[in-house]
């Protein structure tokens, strides 16, 4: 009984992280267009509704696309300043549109995220993620460093945190060990 309880909560965290990676592509979709059609605000709840229609019919979490997009949105003043400063060698303007969306939600993660719902190692992945599915050849590696550079200014948050399997392994260790 114990292992079909577990494979039930394993296979419900896949799908809640397949939902999540789903709704960050369709944030990116999202933003994307916000900035392709001159970053105007009005309008931002219905191409969220029309790209979650298009993108991902029958999607559980609708909610986490929204919160995604108007907060990267509301936070552009303080996300691009740093895309510019830790990519000095390339201008805002002269980033391809999918790469700077990409940046600047993973850098929303980053600065604003819950780290316990999405450790800065997770924001950063995903985005690279996203960068290598949507962007060009060497996009990976530019989100990577650039997302890489933040994380280390911030002071590399939650480095040495482990996860709860491996704080729980940890913890069966040391209680087999003072045994």
């Amino acid at each position: 009984m114990r292992d079909a309880h577990f494979c039930s909560c394993s296979l419900r965290s896949q799908t809640k992280m397949a939902n999540r990676h789903l709704s960050r592509s369709i944030a990116m979709q999202c933003l994307y267009e916000w900035d392709f059609n001159g970053k105007k605000s009005e309008g931002i709840r219905e191409l969220i509704e029309k790209n979650i229609k298009e993108f991902g019919p029958g999607m559980d979490d609708n909610a986490f696309v929204s919160f995604l997009v108007e907060n990267t949105i509301k936070n552009i003043g303080q996300i691009d300043p740093l895309i510019e400063k830790c990519a000095p060698e390339w201008p805002l303007d002269q980033v391809t549109i999918v790469d700077r969306n990409i940046l600047r939600l993973g850098i929303y993660e980053l600065l604003f995220g819950n780290y316990e719902e999405v450790p800065p190692k997770v924001a950063i992945n995903e985005a690279i993620e996203l960068a290598k599915s949507f962007g060009g050849e060497s996009s990976g590696r530019f989100v990577n460093g650039v997302l890489g550079t933040i994380y280390r200014e911030l002071g590399e948050p939650m480095k040495d945190d482990v996860s709860k399997k491996g704080r729980k392994m940890a913890n069966d260790e040391k209680q087999d060990d003072a045994k």
